[in-house]
């Protein structure tokens, strides 16, 4: 067993400030890789050592493995952990990694190879007896075979690229007659983005609700599964609020769906952090979905609702440690939910928006925990993903968790750019949301921009309607205790203040 004890984060950004923390936490040595536009990012500068390691473009840094290896070679790092995206989930690099000597903090590239690859993760789920949405075994080579299999599982029909996730390569059928078109578009929309594109068939499911299981493999055939996360509010097939657990699995729902997770895992030898998807309709149905074989974006709320760092166990098990727990030593405790506080102007179909964060204050107190990377002053670059944090909320019970949620969102302040916290507050305090009774079409169901100047207006109204009555209830004051006008004048001013 090799004690690690450097590590080379091959990512950005609040993941890589993420994992440098727990590293630091181990006594563990970091080095931060970087590319020009990110020279002055924060986790450039908690690293113990950095690298820039070439221009803005992703192409021409973060996902330069052989530039990385030689990085990490260099500085005699002993591992490199590769966070989310980027290469996280490129077999062929944690393969570059293994041959060089060097510890790839994830799973094995066979491993990789049989998971990450949505059509042989559905050719070994199926062998496993996992419930499986009706479409194609394979890739589509022939609209006609692609047109008879339609038919036949019936319309509304979900294209799929192969290869990569987050909504890319994705499209939805309503007939035949577009078909054709849409295959072509995802697998040009797939070839753009992972460099594959290859496109399969599902059987769209309606009213269908996004439970992921979060695993836990060691080196020595120990699997667990840290129960699940619900991540149906999405936009544009990207989530946006997820929560742990889930409202609508019963604990023998979520038994049945963590030992098929698990029961995946062990058929591919898969070691470290990996996360199973799974569709669930309306009759409470489950179907396998997908594997993401790396650390989740939204693995925070698992966290807090088991206590278990699960950066700290992925550097364990990749160093050959056995897992310290089994599966009936974890339980749930409490609630967390996840908000990914995105640049983005939910009012303007949730385009990007760039620019100078003039004012930035996260919020703090109970039950409150945010990822981020960036700091006042800073720049959103526009080379990469919009994302400037994860805010979480934490408490005893779901609606403590909400109630908390929506505290920390308003106590938020960001100025300089547009961003997805008005439209996270919107979701929360929605009825769908409260009750439980949502699934992934919630943007398009229930969201629309105007809601949002509605809500604000209503705000503004509560907020007016209070300062009156404090104002009424200060004059009130000044003439039974005689109170100096100085007083009120100080109090007034002090109001205008705190709305600018």
């Amino acid at each position: 067993m090799k004690k690690i004890k450097k590590v080379l984060v091959a990512n950005r950004g609040e993941i890589a400030l993420r994992i440098m923390r727990s590293c630091r936490e181990m006594g563990i040595l970091t080095v931060a890789v970087f590319s020009e536009a990110d020279r002055n990012a924060l986790f450039v500068r908690y690293a113990d050592e950095a690298v820039c390691i070439g221009p803005p473009a992703s192409s021409e840094s973060y996902l330069n493995g052989k530039k990385i290896i030689e990085v990490c070679k260099k500085l005699k790092a002993d591992a490199i952990h590769p966070g989310y995206g980027f290469l996280s989930e490129n077999a062929e690099f944690a393969r570059e990694v293994e041959k060089s000597g060097i510890i790839f903090i994830g799973p094995p590239a066979e491993a990789m190879e049989m998971m990450g690859d949505k059509l042989s993760a559905k050719a070994t789920a199926k062998k496993h007896n996992v419930p499986m949405v009706p479409g194609t075994e394979g890739a589509i080579d022939d609209i006609k075979q692609a047109k008879k299999v339609a038919k036949e599982i019936g319309f509304p029909i979900l294209i799929k690229a192969s290869a990569g996730g987050g909504g890319k390569g994705m499209r939805i059928v309503e007939n035949e007659n577009v078909l054709e078109e849409e295959v072509s578009r995802a697998s040009s929309e797939a070839k753009s983005a992972f460099g594959d594109g290859a496109v399969f068939i599902e059987k769209y499911v309606e009213k269908p609700r996004h439970v992921e299981i979060q695993i836990l493999a060691d080196k020595h055939g120990n699997v667990v599964y840290l129960f699940e996360r619900e991540c149906s509010v999405q936009r544009r097939h990207q989530k946006v609020v997820e929560e742990a657990p889930s409202t609508v699995l019963t604990p023998e729902i979520r038994k049945k769906m963590g030992e098929c997770a698990v029961n995946l895992s062990k058929a591919c030898g898969y070691v470290g952090a990996g996360t199973v998807e799974f569709l669930v309709d309306a009759k409470k149905n489950f179907y396998f979905l997908e594997v993401n074989t790396r650390l989740q974006v939204e693995h925070p709320v698992t966290e807090m609702i088991t206590g278990i760092d699960l950066v700290k166990e992925q550097i364990k098990v990749a160093q050959g440690e056995k897992l310290s727990f089994k599966q009936d030593d974890l339980k749930i405790n409490g609630h967390s939910i996840e908000i990914r506080v995105y640049a983005e102007d939910p009012a303007n179909n949730f385009l990007p928006d760039i620019g100078k964060l003039i004012s930035y204050k996260v919020p703090q107190g109970a039950g409150v925990r945010v990822d981020d990377g960036f700091e006042e002053g800073m720049d959103i670059p526009i080379y990469y993903d919009p994302m400037i944090a994860k805010l979480i909320s934490y408490g005893k019970n779901r609606e403590e968790a909400i109630e908390r949620m929506i505290r920390a969102i308003d106590e938020y302040k960001i100025i300089g750019v547009e961003t997805t916290l008005p439209f996270c507050k919107f979701v929360l305090q929605h009825e769908a949301f409260i009750s439980g009774n949502f699934d992934t079409q919630f943007v398009q169901k229930h969201f629309s921009p105007e809601k949002l100047y509605i809500q604000s207006e209503d705000e503004a109204q509560i907020a007016s309607i209070v300062s009156a009555r404090l104002f009424n209830s200060l004059k009130k004051n000044l003439t039974d205790n005689h109170i100096s006008r100085t007083t009120v004048s100080k109090w007034k001013k002090n109001r205008i203040s705190d709305r600018d």
